[in-house]
């Protein structure tokens, strides 16, 4: 009974089965699906609550991306062994489903809208998340919600060349290009992109290519719909009344004009304080327990002031041309002691970014639902209050500074060196000082100088831009660099980052239902001129190239790899040989799987010791070369010295001294510090040491019974403890 309504729709996405089931799971949500996309199964539900939300002035949509570690047969890692707050990733992809959605909704509507893709069972072949963008768009499609969707999501590769829809696994790791491509019957309805440099014409034509098969996808949607689609209801019209609103605009537009013609912020503001007062002064009375929708009033005529000044006149409230970047300044060392910061100024937005080197096991490890187990780049964005005037207690990151640090980590992700290049974990904070519009491009631009600052060789300077967008019907214009006003008045916020040589990522919000081929193509263009224009002229005279040094500060970082079995000998039982190493040399050690080991210390020279230790207990003592080593045990023989943590050999008695010895106590003692040179092996594969030698190469004696007027070339010796060593004692 409870199944009566139960139905399966099937199509094909890039070769891969997507199967629609309806009508079995969550029914007394308002609308609920199970789509399952190769071995990916989502749950998408979306409920609306029956009544208006009082006192609000915006639409109240939430949207909920649940990722569900069983859905990788895996348990939590965190304390609780459940799932906790939603992962970055899992705010992230909530962003990347909730831009194409909410344009579609009425604007007018109060009631809560909760939408929840619960993702439950995880094929790396078919990601979660296009599967639950495509799972949420039919929940609301088939609900009593109204909606003017569907729309479809795919992804975009490019892949040795050809454009791939929702790339594998495997063609993800090669692809030049993941672009997240949404669409409603016939526009485009939100970019998410990250590429290696990828021309505009390139990414046009990838966006295009997704663009056609979402609107396949979209039909697919439309026929469910018409199957088993509830009735949409009727909702409140939360619009002023239209007669209060021209009454409003009379009175108060004239004043509002004035108090919008200024480039600067802080004047704007303080000239609409009192248009506001007046306006309520006025009208408070008239409409009593109204002044909510007084305020949207007085919104709605800045915005109509705003719109009708870019369509009719061309015209933008700071005065700049259509096509005209706000005035930029950039800088870099601002702060004493931290391993390299940049500051980028555009207008009256400033971002402060700071970069700070580690050594590899600070990378950040994830416990997400992908096969990314790690990440050596780290990108946070900070957004205080303070940065637009106002005061409030800090909670946090939330939604959009998550976002926005994604945003500028996946645009100066495709610049870095590899591990191999710079064996460093890298994390970067861009702290918002003032705020007038596009501080995540400003954390883009703030972010590569201080990179460069910091010694990082990235390969080229990435710089960010906004491009704004005013329609009406077939009418549309775009102006490059949006402020604010222009941000909350305008139809898009499409951002661009990327280098000279091409486009590094994409996040594209709209306020409409979508975007024609034509002001992509437009977006496109002028971002790429207004980026090459910061580079070259902002950028580059404040620092060409990255630092050929890292700030003295920075941690000194070198390499070696070793055979995989010998980290084990590296490490010691209980980790006791590489904790030796670490405290004598005032390192840390970051041993990996493969054999890869990372060193760094704040010194070099205790750096390279470090290094030259490792290698000697992985690869065994140079024959011929000369170390220093520690008298550990005398026998009547000879000593046994140790040149290494574990690395021990034996000195016969005749060897201990270039002249006679009777008694081994007679030349050393158990904790002496000796140099030594390394003989071959002995028949059982033992290492053997001379003493003698190494003071003939090295201190240039003379042995007993020798004559030799020819002067001795000394050898090169390896020194595990520094020049004086380890107990600051001579060989005497």
């Amino acid at each position: 009974m409870f199944f009566e309504a139960f139905k399966k729709y099937e199509t094909e996405i890039a070769g891969r089965p997507l199967v629609v089931e309806v009508g079995k799971m969550a029914q007394l949500a308002g609308g609920s699906c199970l789509v399952r996309y190769g071995e990916t199964n989502v749950l998408c539900t979306a409920t609306m609550a029956p009544k208006p939300r009082e006192g609000v002035d915006f639409f109240p949509l939430s949207v909920d991306y649940e990722e569900k570690l069983y859905s990788v047969g895996r348990i939590p890692g965190s304390f609780q062994r459940r799932e906790g707050k939603a992962s970055e990733k899992a705010t992230l992809a909530s962003r990347v489903i909730d831009r194409p959605i909410r344009p579609l909704f009425p604007k007018d509507m109060r009631n809560d809208v909760g939408v929840v893709a619960t993702v439950m069972s995880v094929d790396p072949d078919c990601e979660p998340g296009i599967t639950a963008m495509l799972g949420v768009s039919i929940a609301i499609s088939i609900s009593e919600i109204p909606w003017d969707g569907p729309v479809s999501g795919v992804v975009v590769g490019l892949v040795d060349g050809q454009y791939v829809i929702n790339p594998t696994l495997e063609q993800r790791e090669k692809s030049d290009m993941y672009v997240t491509v949404a669409s409603t019957s016939d526009l485009v309805a939100m970019i998410e992109a990250g590429a290696n440099e990828i021309s505009n014409e390139d990414m046009y034509e990838g966006i295009m290519f997704a663009h056609k098969e979402n609107q396949r996808i979209v039909e697919f949607i439309n026929q469910i719909k018409a199957e088993c689609g509830k009735a949409k209801v009727d909702f409140p019209s939360n619009d002023p009344d239209p007669e209060m609103y021209e009454a409003i605009k009379d009175f108060s537009i004239e004043d509002i004009r004035f108090a919008l013609d200024t480039d600067d912020k802080r004047i704007r503001d303080d000239r609409l304080k009192p248009v506001y007062e007046k306006v309520h002064e006025k009208f408070d009375e008239i409409y009593p327990e109204m002044e909510v929708k007084i305020d949207e009033c007085l919104y709605k005529v800045q915005k109509y002031v705003v719109r009708r000044w870019l369509l009719d006149d061309g015209k933008r409230v700071d005065g700049r041309g259509i096509n005209e970047i706000r005035p930029l300044n950039a800088e870099v060392d601002l702060l004493d002691r931290v391993h390299g910061s940049g500051m980028f100024t555009r207008g009256q937005t400033q971002v402060l970014s700071v970069t700070t080197l580690g050594p590899m096991s600070d990378a950040q490890l994830l416990d997400g639902l992908d096969e990314e187990e790690s990440k050596r780049y780290m990108h946070h964005y900070n957004f205080p209050s303070y940065s637009v005037g106002e005061t409030k207690p800090s909670r946090g990151p939330g939604r959009r500074e998550i976002g926005h640090g994604a945003l500028a980590e996946r645009s100066l992700v495709p610049v870095l060196p590899s591990i191999e290049e710079f064996p460093y974990t890298i994390r970067v904070v861009s702290e918002v000082l003032s705020s007038n519009g596009s501080t995540s491009q400003g954390s883009v631009c703030g972010s590569t100088l201080s990179l460069m600052a910091a010694g990082v060789p990235i390969k080229a300077p990435v710089a960010g831009i906004s491009c704004g967008l005013i329609t009406e019907g077939e009418r549309f214009m775009t102006m490059v660099d949006i402020q604010g006003l222009e941000d909350f008045f305008g139809d898009m916020d499409f951002k661009v980052a990327g280098t000279k040589k091409g486009i590094t990522s994409i996040q594209m919000d709209l306020k409409v239902h979508g975007l024609t081929p034509a002001i992509i193509k437009e977006a496109l263009e002028k971002t790429y001129k207004a980026r090459c224009y910061i580079i070259d002229e902002i950028m580059t005279p404040v620092i060409a190239e990255p630092r050929k040094e890292l700030s003295k500060w920075a941690p000194k970082m070198v390499t070696t790899k070793i055979d995989p079995e010998k980290i084990g000998d590296v490490i010691g039982k209980q980790g006791k040989v590489i904790q030796k190493i670490c405290a004598e040399c005032n390192c840390k050690i970051d041993v990996q799987e493969d054999g890869n080991i990372f060193v760094s210390s704040t010194s070099i020279d205790d750096a390279n010791r470090a290094l030259f230790i490792v290698n000697t207990i992985a690869n065994g003592p140079e024959v011929g070369s000369v170390y220093t080593g520690v008298v550990t045990r005398l026998m009547s023989f000879g000593a046994f010295v140790e040149i290494a943590p574990g690395v021990e050999g034996m000195v016969h008695i005749s060897h201990l001294d270039v002249k006679r010895t009777e008694k081994v106590e007679d030349v050393v003692n158990v904790g002496d510090e000796v140099i030594v040179k390394v003989l071959p092996k002995d028949d059982q594969g033992r290492l053997n040491f001379s003493r003698r030698e190494a003071l003939i190469e090295v201190k240039g004696l003379v042995p007993e019974n020798t004559i030799s007027d020819a002067p001795r070339k000394p050898a090169p010796r390896r020194d595990f403890r520094g020049e004086r060593g380890g107990r600051n004692r001579r060989e005497d």
